[in-house]
């Protein structure tokens, strides 16, 4: 829409998406919230925005952010949008990895179309029995003769399905192994970006959702996909390495829940500022501990980006599990402040704590968090 991009590169310093989009991006959450399908027409307008440019590099038209820029963005975004906010990270995430692994072919043709928003790129790495670590997948791919590869089997849980323009894929090429203190995948295992046209390839949006009901959550299957070689991403049989680097580049789903609590923090003062309730001592206390707890999340978040830590990978990790705790536990409190009230479908904050809880559950689950970061302790 008329605007949109010089809202978002006027405040581009600040992280701030303008307060005509922010408004947009909240009427359609509460939209989707109803209908659990995404909303085309704002997805439209976040990829015309400008955002979706944050994690190319500059050489290939994006801005050249890093994961400390990823993360302001995705919290602004989950203020207004969580469903959107997870979207926009998987982008993010993919954008990263090809300009870590991809070739000069793969960067020169997918980069600036991904930073243009004219790509908008899904992972399709979980599906159902590969366990939480994604060690025991049965989406295989086999090499043909003639060097292009042939995809089988099925994903589950993909963000952005049905409307994303290429997947990245995680499939089984090789025989199982384990990689020792690797916590996450198995040897074997390889991506291969997949293209949305690609006749083998079949969305499938069936899950009724919870929580992120706007995020096009669902199935992939794929039934005698061919790819070319070329469209594999990195090494064959070595996904692991790849997946391993992740974490340890500091962008962190902790984001989207950091966003989520503020939105909910913020819609709870509005509501008691409308009752005249601000002003009760009891009230103001339990606002201001709920504030401090996001301001601690934030924290870890941001420290996350920056990777100051002596472990970044680990920082991350624990960025993830400390702000989806904080925000389902700030979203259970705001919709109890607001009584009966917020019992109501038509309240945002039920909306918002099952955002909340919804994070916790993605990948990697908080129990794989406390996995590997259990495993440090042992290595």
């Amino acid at each position: 829409m008329p605007g949109t991009v010089h809202e978002i590169h006027e405040a581009r310093t600040d992280t701030d998406i303008g307060p005509a989009l922010a408004e947009r991006l909240r009427q359609s959450a509460d939209r989707t919230a109803v209908t659990g399908q995404p909303d085309h027409e704002t997805l439209a307008e976040l990829r015309g925005s400008g955002l979706l440019a944050t994690a190319v590099p500059r050489e290939h038209g994006g801005t050249g952010g890093d994961a400390s820029d990823v993360n302001r963005v995705v919290e602004r975004l989950a203020q207004s949008n969580p469903s959107l906010a997870i979207m926009a990270f998987q982008h993010f995430a993919v954008s990263s990895r090809i300009t870590e692994w991809g070739s000069p072919a793969q960067k020169r043709d997918i980069l600036p179309r991904l930073a243009d928003g004219t790509c908008l790129a899904a992972s399709a790495w979980s599906e159902q029995g590969a366990g939480a670590a994604k060690r025991n997948l049965s989406s295989t791919a086999v090499r043909r003769p003639d060097g292009a590869w042939v995809l089988n089997g099925s994903k589950s849980f993909t963000t952005t399905a049905s409307v994303a323009d290429v997947y990245l894929v995680l499939v089984r090429t090789g025989e199982r192994s384990e990689i020792p203190g690797s916590g996450y995948g198995a040897a074997g295992q390889t991506f291969f970006l997949v293209d949305a046209s690609n006749p083998g390839l079949a969305p499938d949006l069936s899950l009724d959702l919870v929580g992120m009901r706007g995020s096009a959550t669902g199935f992939v299957s794929m039934h005698e996909c061919v790819v070319a070689e070329t469209d594999r991403l990195g090494p064959e049989g070595r996904a692991a390495q790849i997946i391993a680097g992740v974490r340890e580049s500091g962008a962190s789903l902790g984001a989207v829940a950091v966003g989520t609590a503020q939105a909910a923090l913020d819609l709870l003062v509005e509501h008691l500022r409308r009752r005249g309730q601000l002003a009760q001592p009891v009230v103001r206390d339990r606002l201001v501990s709920m504030a401090t707890r996001i301001e601690s999340a934030r924290a870890v978040v941001e420290r996350a980006g920056a990777r100051s830590s002596t472990d970044p990978g680990t920082t991350t990790l624990h960025s993830k599990l400390h702000a989806s705790e904080v925000a389902e536990a700030v979203c259970l409190e705001a919709v109890g402040m607001l009584g009966s009230a917020g019992y109501t479908t038509a309240s945002s904050l039920n909306r918002l704590l099952a955002d909340a809880r919804a994070v916790a559950l993605m990948g990697p689950t908080n129990a794989l968090c406390r996995e590997l970061v259990a495993s440090t302790w042992s290595n």
